[in-house]
């Protein structure tokens, strides 16, 4: 079981009791808890993530093909069984996943859906919806914050209860070996599997975001070259 820490974050003005764990009970703790995610961003094609608590001990691992579009991952515990899988909707707008139980991608294991609120976003903000919820008008959860920062919160629906807060890590190390390592608080009674999966989801989004980002401009600066060559060529 997850350690408890001391957290940089005050605790919620209104913590929401959740009585139903939305993955497992086995992740659900009467405390907080304080994970580490560690992502080698040198190898990032491996799909790699680490998530251990303060102590150092393994809960989750994530392997996964690269962070590319409309690929499958799967969160492990800690001895490699299969939690859920992590999938992608192939021709979503809004970056839509769905994650299922187990290593099915079948309709009747679907646990929940997760999905940008908007197709363009200064700030990231995803919606969260749980099986039951298939009108979609309120969300169950919702994910704020920025990503770039590593600063994000995960609040209960459109409420301003908090039920996680993830936050920047850095260390001489892991700046010299390449490692993206941020940290996740979890409140109590909060599924952290869930917490987990969420931060998975959010890190794939943006990823191919930032991947898109950067081939457009690369495809901008060498069109300018061009256009420069093209001048150039013609005094």
């Amino acid at each position: 079981m997850a350690q408890f820490s001391t957290s940089p974050f005050p605790p919620s003005a209104n913590p929401l009791p959740i009585n139903a764990p939305i993955i497992s009970p086995h992740f659900c703790a009467s405390y907080p808890v304080d994970l580490s995610i560690v992502r080698n961003v040198k190898t990032i094609r491996d799909g790699d993530f680490v998530v251990t608590d303060v102590n150092g001990n393994i809960i989750f691992k994530v392997k996964g093909p690269a962070f590319s579009l409309h690929s499958n991952r799967v969160l492990l515990d800690a001895a490699g069984n299969p939690i859920v899988t992590l999938k992608q909707k192939l021709m979503s707008a809004h970056d839509r996943w769905q994650v299922f139980r187990g290593e099915s991608t079948d309709s009747s294991d679907l646990i929940f859906t997760v999905k940008r609120s908007s197709m363009f976003q200064c700030k990231t903000k995803l919606n969260v919806f749980l099986t039951n919820n298939t009108d979609e008008k309120v969300c169950d959860f919702k994910v704020q914050g920025s990503w770039s920062e590593r600063s994000c919160v995960v609040y209960a629906g459109e409420s301003s209860s908090i039920v996680a807060q993830m936050h920047k890590k850095t260390t001489v190390k892991s700046v010299l070996i390449g490692m993206d390592n941020f940290m996740v608080t979890v409140y109590p009674n909060v599924d952290h599997g869930f917490i987990v999966t969420l931060i998975v989801i959010l890190t794939a989004i943006n990823e191919v975001a930032q991947q898109a980002a950067d081939t457009g401009a690369a495809v901008g600066a060498a069109a300018g070259e061009a256009a420069g060559a093209a001048i150039a060529s013609a005094f």
